[in-house]
């Protein structure tokens, strides 16, 4: 693989950004961060001409591929008649009402620019609705990077952080422990352990935010009733649901986990699917609560929110998908679960405790020697055997495969039969390639 240009621009960029990133989470990419150049379908090219089927997918947005056709013809079409105006136009209307459409929480709908902002307007709503403080998170989910949510993303393990009352762990330099002073956190997919913590404290807490499916840190589903029961247990105490349907929005089902799994939350938070690779969120829920930023007393602001362009493009993303009664999106999620079977097909043939694990389109690779428990939190995704699936990683990329070093696996409606049957066979070269350097070191 050749890298030469992308070295000579992350040489110039960190010049002139700190880095020579706009995102630390590009950070952790071999042999260092790369630089692209295009992207069409289901394929990405990089500025020395290296070629991959992406699933990465730009983290997520890219449920339609790389450069469709539809949103970019309806984004280009609005850019020709104005870019904003600090008013409104019917295309966000449009947007809503398709939202509204599609998930079974949305009643009223208010956009956003990314996933951390709408979290924020989440949580603010959910305080100002009961006039309570507490939000209750849980280990390894990903809300966004504010300080007051961004908190035990990826904490610890050690006999002095225990399993049934964690300590807070802040994810930055730079938070302080006021900022997570309001927050609870328990592992996630167990039932008891927040019932007891509601038995002591549900008159404090303001609300319960979850990622219906831990997409973040292994894609792990909810446990049976796990999501039921959070739904129960908020409204035995009054508290608001808010589902981070972020990745899950639009890609598990035309109404997200929400309509998957049949729990409907107060309050859920999209982005990243939603508008096609456009640069938006928003924050859906129940009229009852949505109303109140419609008073003006709580506060949702932001100068590029709804703005035409990226309404636009939301529009036609949405309409896409839904088209046909999803027929692209159900074309997504066989793809995937082919790519899944053919996937465990061989781990069945190697060596190496290969894992696949996740609902389609959107899934995890991982490997897990010999768990001792089974996989169903950030705790035990911990049993994972992190240098393995970094080489796994490195060694498809040098076979022309793209995927998040952490794992994750983003399939789009681009995706071909043809793009499964190439990924295979390189993940078959690339799992013999480890197994390899595993003998040789041994």
């Amino acid at each position: 693989m050749k890298t030469d240009q992308s070295k000579n621009l992350l040489d110039r960029a960190r010049q002139v950004i700190p880095g020579g990133i706009s995102s630390n989470v590009r950070a952790n990419w071999e042999p260092f961060p790369l630089f692209y150049e295009r992207g069409e379908g289901s394929r990405v090219w990089d500025v020395d001409g290296n070629e991959y089927i992406d699933y990465v997918l730009g983290r997520g947005p890219l449920l339609l591929g790389h450069s469709p056709r539809e949103v970019i013809e309806a984004v280009t079409a609005q850019f020709h008649k104005g870019l904003m105006y600090a008013g409104q136009t019917e295309l966000e209307i449009l947007a809503a009402e398709k939202i509204r459409e599609l998930v079974p929480c949305a009643e009223m709908v208010r956009f956003a620019s990314s996933g951390s902002e709408s979290v924020h307007a989440a949580l603010r709503l959910a305080r100002a609705v009961t006039g309570r403080k507490k939000i209750l998170r849980f280990e390894g989910h990903y809300h966004g990077w504010l300080d007051n949510i961004a908190w035990n993303f990826a904490p610890p393990l050690d006999p002095d952080n225990p399993r049934e009352s964690p300590k807070l762990f802040p994810s930055s330099l730079g938070q302080t422990p006021e900022d997570g002073a309001n927050l609870f956190v328990l592992p996630w997919n167990d039932l008891a352990l927040v019932q007891n913590l509601f038995e002591h404290h549900g008159d404090e807490i303001a609300g319960v935010i979850t990622e219906p499916i831990m997409c973040n840190a292994g894609a792990i589903e909810p446990q049976p009733g796990f999501l039921a029961g959070l739904r129960d247990v908020c409204d035995q105490h009054g508290a608001l649901l808010i589902f981070d349907e972020v990745i899950t929005g639009f890609r598990v089902a035309l109404g997200g986990a929400q309509a998957y799994y049949q729990v409907i939350p107060d309050l859920a938070v999209f982005a990243k699917a939603m508008g096609g690779g456009m640069c938006v969120s928003a924050l859906a829920g129940k009229e009852t609560y949505m109303r109140w930023f419609g008073e003006l007393k709580t506060v949702h602001a932001g100068t590029y929110n709804a703005n035409p362009p990226v309404m636009a493009g939301v529009r036609a993303a949405l309409d896409f998908l839904s088209a046909n009664e999803g027929a692209m999106l159900k074309k997504a999620q066989t793809t995937a679960r082919r790519l899944m079977e053919r996937l465990r097909e061989l781990a069945a043939l190697t060596s190496l405790p290969l894992t696949i694990r996740g609902v389609p389109p959107v899934f995890h690779v991982s490997f897990v020697p010999s768990p001792s428990v089974p996989v169903t939190d950030y705790r035990t995704a911990q049993q994972a055997d992190k240098a393995l699936a970094r080489r796994f990683w490195i060694e498809l990329q040098e076979r022309g495969v793209r995927v998040i070093p952490e794992g994750l696996w983003f399939v789009s409606t681009a995706h071909t039969e043809r793009d499964v049957e190439e990924t295979v066979n390189a993940a078959a070269a690339a799992l013999r390639a480890v197994e390899q350097s595993q003998g040789a070191e041994s």
